[in-house]
C-alpha cells in the first residue's frame, strides 16, 4: 500500500477528490430537483438500475459469477446503505431543504463511530468522543421542534443513516465479491429491486405523470446517474487504492458545506442561524471524529470495502 501512495499522481488525487467533494456535494441539490415532479422511491429504483446494470456489466467481465451468498451479502448491504440510506435522503427531501438534508447525512461517520465501539468494542481516543457528543448535541439542535424544518423528516433521516452506518459495517465482513465494484453494482441492483417494491407498496406509481418528465428533473436525475452514481464512485474507488482513508474521508465535511451553498445559490433555500450553528457543531463534530488517532488495535478485515460501500 506504501508502495501505491508513492506511485501516486498528486495532480490525479487532487482531480478525485474534487469530483467526490462537488460531486457528492451537489446530488443533495439534483435529488430536491427531481423530488418537484418525480416520486422519490421510484426515482431512486430507476437511478440505481440503470447505474447497477452499466456498473455490473463493466466490472463483471473476465469474473466468475456471484455466489448466491455474495448476492444475500449484497443485498443485506443495499438494503441498509441505498434502500434505506439513499431512499430516505431521497423521501426526506420532499419535505427539507437539500442543505439541511445534507447536514443531517453528515453524521454518518459518528454513527460508525458509536457503533464500531459499541457493538465491535473498538476503542475511541478522547478527541473522537468529544466528536461524538458535540455531533449528536448539533443534531439534537437541528431536529428539535421548532428547529425550522419537518420533525418527522428530520427524524428519519436520523434513523436513515445509522442504516447507512450499519450496512457499512456489516459490510466489513459481509462475504461480498472480491471487486468492489463488481460488489457496489450488486449492491445498486439489488436496492433497485428493493426501492421498486416500496415506491409501488406505497402508491407512487399513480404520481407517475407526463409532467413528471420536465426538463430540469430529467436532467438532474441523468446527471445522479452518470455522475453522481458512476463518475463520482469511480473516483472514489481509486482514492481508496491510492491515498490514505483519512485523507478520503473528508469529503465527510466538505459535501454538507457544498450542498448548503447550492441550495442557498440555486434554490433560494433560507439559511437561519439555528441551521449555521448546529451544522458547524455537527461538521467539526465529524472533523474530530475523522481525524482523531486511534488507539492501536487489531485490524478489521475488509475495512476498505466498508468505506467504499458508503459511498455506493
Amino acid at each position: 500500500m506504501n508502495a501505491a501512495f508513492a506511485r501516486r499522481s498528486p495532480a490525479a488525487v487532487a482531480l478525485a477528490l474534487a469530483t467526490i467533494y462537488l460531486v457528492w456535494g451537489s446530488t443533495y441539490l439534483a435529488i430536491r430537483v427531481t423530488d418537484r415532479t418525480m416520486p422519490p422511491l421510484l426515482m431512486s429504483s430507476v437511478r440505481f438500475l440503470i447505474a447497477g446494470v452499466a456498473l455490473y456489466a463493466f466490472a463483471a467481465r473476465g469474473r466468475s459469477r456471484p455466489t448466491w451468498r455474495e448476492w444475500r451479502a449484497a443485498a443485506i448491504v443495499g438494503a441498509a446503505l441505498l434502500l434505506i440510506g439513499n431512499g430516505g435522503v431521497a423521501w426526506a427531501e420532499t419535505r427539507l431543504e437539500s442543505g439541511l438534508a445534507a447536514l443531517i447525512v453528515a453524521i454518518i461517520p459518528l454513527w460508525v463511530a458509536l457503533m464500531d465501539r459499541v457493538v465491535f468494542g473498538r476503542r475511541l481516543s478522547m478527541p473522537a468522543m468529544a466528536g461524538l457528543v458535540v455531533g449528536f448535541a448539533g443534531v439534537a439542535l437541528l431536529v428539535r421542534p421548532g428547529g425550522g424544518g419537518d420533525v418527522v423528516a428530520m427524524l428519519a433521516l436520523v434513523g436513515t443513516t445509522a442504516a447507512w452506518a450499519g450496512g457499512s459495517l456489516y459490510a466489513r465482513g459481509a462475504p461480498l465479491p472480491k471487486s468492489p465494484l463488481l460488489g457496489a453494482s450488486m449492491q445498486m441492483l439489488a436496492a433497485s429491486l428493493f426501492l421498486g417494491i416500496a415506491g409501488l407498496a406505497t402508491g407512487e406509481a399513480s404520481d407517475v405523470h407526463t409532467s413528471s418528465f420536465q426538463t430540469k428533473p430529467v436532467l438532474a436525475f441523468v446527471y445522479l446517474v452518470l455522475i453522481g452514481s458512476l463518475v463520482a464512485f469511480s473516483a472514489y474507488a481509486w482514492l481508496l487504492q491510492n491515498v490514505r482513508i483519512s485523507v478520503v474521508a473528508t469529503y465527510a465535511f466538505v459535501n454538507p458545506v457544498v450542498a448548503v451553498a447550492l441550495g442557498t445559490v440555486f434554490l433560494n433555500e433560507s439559511i437561519g442561524w439555528t441551521t449555521i450553528v448546529a451544522g458547524a457543531t455537527i461538521v467539526a463534530a465529524v472533523v474530530l471524529t475523522v481525524t482523531a488517532r486511534t488507539p492501536a488495535q487489531k485490524p478489521v478485515p475488509g475495512e476498505a470495502s466498508a468505506r467504499l460501500e458508503a459511498a455506493a
